[in-house]
């Protein structure tokens, strides 16, 4: 499965990139280029909400999008990539504004792991309302081959990433098995209100949703 990260390397070679002159026309290309991407996740975006993705076809993707078919086998290679680099638009996303939180928080002085933690649990759900049209298309787990395990490898790593910070500053030996256990709970509680404000009715159900499982969070983490 090729994403749109995959490709952007080979763009020159393919003549969507830059191929010389001034710094202008380089822009210029690249900015054609990213329309062109984005172009296309947006109508790929709408076609498997309406038809899921086992039903979507390549033919409405390009005629929602307006870009030529060939466009769409050069950036994405295919439907599969289309829904990959939505994927992965969306978890790095919430990824970044995560860290971001947690980096804010640590800034204005909060040392805290579980404060920090709640931070960092806060600003991902708040992306899934941000983004809960993108959302909803993965929350019933269709998708195509390899989508799954591509989602483990995912959830391993925030797995890992939540233990870390829950553990703070502390040295380095293995986390222990209450410790391990403890994350695990955690992400996965986040992980399904995650999909809940998804599908919440309005921004004052997401808010009162998120609200509470950070109560929730904190409880269960002290």
């Amino acid at each position: 499965m090729r994403t749109s990260r995959a490709r952007q390397g080979n763009d020159t070679a393919n003549g969507d990139g830059p191929a010389g002159g001034g710094s202008a026309g380089h822009g210029r290309q690249w900015a054609r280029a990213d329309a062109t991407r984005q172009a296309l996740l947006s109508a790929a975006q709408g076609v498997f909400a309406d038809r899921g993705y086992a039903d979507a076809g390549i033919a409405e993707i390009v005629e929602r999008s307006g870009i030529s078919v060939g466009s769409l086998y050069h950036h994405y290679g295919g439907k599969a990539g289309l829904y990959v680099a939505l994927w992965e638009e969306l978890t790095a996303e919430q990824e970044a504004s995560a860290a971001q939180a947690v980096s804010a928080a640590r800034k204005d002085g909060e040392s805290d792991p579980i404060a920090l933690f709640t931070a960092g649990a806060r600003a991902y759900l708040r992306v899934c309302w941000e983004r809960r049209e993108a959302a909803r298309l993965f929350l019933g787990g269709e998708g195509p081959s390899g989508s799954s395990l591509m989602r483990r490898s995912r959830a391993q790593h925030w797995l890992a990433q939540n233990t870390k910070l829950l553990r703070g500053p502390a040295p380095g030996e293995p986390a222990g098995r209450a410790e391990q256990v403890l994350s695990l709970v955690l992400t996965t509680v986040i992980g399904e209100a995650g999909r809940e404000i998804a599908t919440a009715e309005n921004e004052a159900e997401a808010a009162e949703v998120i609200d509470e499982v950070c109560r929730i969070l904190i409880r269960l983490a002290r």
